[in-house]
């Protein structure tokens, strides 16, 4: 397995209806979380500790909420919040 990211939650649903600029934005900063992630916990399925703490990433226009999990490779992406345009 990879390191990988994905919407969870509500998240999905809300990206289905995001404008297409904000939307990018939000999956470009994802995958610079996935590289992050994956320098930092090397061995992610063998991972023993506690996952870390979520955190939120400022946008212009809005944010998004997510959580990495370190024993899945994953981050995922669990809120979404665009301000309008």
């Amino acid at each position: 397995m990879s390191w990988s990211w994905e919407y969870v939650f509500g998240a999905e649903e809300s990206a289905r209806t995001l404008p297409p600029l904000f939307l990018k934005e939000v999956e470009r900063k994802a995958d610079e979380l996935v590289r992050m992630a994956e320098a930092l916990y090397v061995h992610g399925r063998s991972h023993e500790g506690a996952d870390p703490k979520g955190s939120d990433v400022i946008l212009p226009g809005g944010m998004f909420r997510y959580q990495i999990v370190v024993r899945s490779e994953r981050v995922f992406v669990v809120q979404i919040v665009h301000l309008g345009s």
